[in-house]
């Protein structure tokens, strides 16, 4: 059976009730005997209270400092060591918030936007205003191709740079996105400091200007935001190069470079296996080679 709450255990249930019972037998003895017996009866009431109290919190604070241990290899990029963490907990604790958050997080990372997006959609009622829950539910849902999912996931905090960096990616590729709107944000994007002020969201945002190129046949116009996304990339994780080379071979694939597309993807599945970029990349070399191929415009 799965627990409630992490500090709870069946020896802790059975001590608060065995205090219960002790603490009605003090009252029973001290009407009918008045004497030190109650008192005694009454202490050890209180013992088993306290020693259960102290046991709840102990395995409470234990919890918290998995999820924490979780939360910390996730940022450190060791997707593996977060998701065996956070597999036991679950498996035990499904319904809480902090897990939800953490495994949705890993979920999506690990290239499971189906599952992640399910449980960030619960831990959002409880993380209604965190960037991170907000940015990967849109991010999960522009991955699973529901772009209108995606905009109204956008809502939860719908002004934050990396949430408009998953709307526009969303919109611009998305089943079910607005392309103009989409083009609009990547313009609005592009201009923003706090996207050039790190080089993961500017190599984010020159891939969202070269498909929004792509998207008005506007082939010269993706040349430069291409060459810079290239630059931009080389020198992140790898995690994040495949994600970025994802964008790329969409982006190509747009101005109808299908051989390109193809390479850039291929770069992005070697980058990163088992990572959202690397799935992503594998869905979108699929159906490019199933289909058959247009002949490849000069690349710029």
């Amino acid at each position: 059976m799965r627990r409630v709450t992490p500090g709870a255990h069946p020896l802790i249930r059975a001590a608060w009730l065995a205090g219960a019972a002790l603490l009605v037998i003090a009252g029973v003895v001290e009407l009918v005997a008045r004497g030190r017996a109650a008192v005694f009866v009454l202490a050890a009431s209180v013992v088993l209270f306290v020693a259960s109290y102290v046991a709840y919190l102990v395995r409470h604070f234990l919890f918290l400092a998995e999820v924490a241990r979780a939360d910390r290899a996730l940022a450190a990029g060791d997707l593996e060591k977060a998701r065996a963490l956070l597999a036991p907990l679950l498996d035990v604790y499904p319904d809480l918030a902090p897990v939800q958050r953490a495994a949705g997080l890993t979920l999506y990372r690990r290239g499971d936007p189906l599952s992640a997006a399910s449980l960030l959609e619960h831990a959002s009622r409880s993380y209604g205003d965190d960037v991170v829950v907000a940015t990967t539910l849109v991010a999960s849902y522009a991955a699973l191709n529901r772009g209108g999912d995606a905009r109204r996931a956008s809502g939860l905090v719908p002004r934050a740079v990396d949430v408009r960096l998953a709307l526009a990616w969303s919109e611009l590729v998305a089943l079910g996105g607005d392309r103009a709107a989409g083009i609009a944000l990547a313009a609005e994007l592009a201009g923003r400091a706090d996207v050039s002020a790190t080089a993961a969201r500017s190599a984010m945002a020159h891939a969202l200007a070269a498909i929004a190129a792509a998207r008005r046949a506007d082939a010269s116009a993706a040349i430069g935001p291409l060459r810079l996304l290239r630059t931009e990339a080389a020198g992140l994780p790898a995690e994040e190069r495949a994600f970025l080379g994802y964008l790329e071979g969409v982006a190509v694939r747009e101005l109808g470079r299908t051989t390109e597309a193809i390479a850039a993807f291929d770069r992005a599945i070697e980058a990163a296996p088992d990572t959202i970029g690397e799935a992503l990349a594998r869905r979108e070399r699929a159906g490019l080679v199933a289909r058959p191929q247009a002949p490849s415009h000069t690349e710029g």
